[in-house]
């Protein structure tokens, strides 16, 4: 991942541990889904409970680690809306509008 936005610089990591909370988005999510998916498959006996299993605990290997970049995102959106960021945090290689050239 960049250290920082190449439109506004942004700097992504604003402090140590920042990404534990990602952890926790993508960890949420894969818990909420594999729990609906099983109590879903389960009382709908669809397939065998051996299978439902197997097909879980896949699913508990194979999706965070494609959900990983997705919930860094979701873990950026929601710091930012919720603590802005400084002045400090923002690169001073900002572009301006004298920058531009037209």
């Amino acid at each position: 991942m960049h250290p920082q936005c190449s439109q506004c610089g942004f700097h992504f990591e604003r402090g140590p541990g920042y990404w534990l909370g990602s952890i926790y988005v993508n960890y949420g999510l894969t818990a909420l889904i594999v729990t609906a998916g099983y109590l879903g498959l389960f009382f709908s006996e669809a397939i065998d409970q051996t299978t439902l299993l197997w097909l879980c605990v896949g699913f508990c290997f194979l999706f965070p680690l494609w959900f990983f970049r997705y919930a860094r995102a979701v873990w950026i959106a929601v710091d930012l809306y919720f603590d802005p960021p400084r002045a400090e945090e923002m690169s001073s290689s900002t572009p301006t509008a004298s920058d531009e050239v037209a």
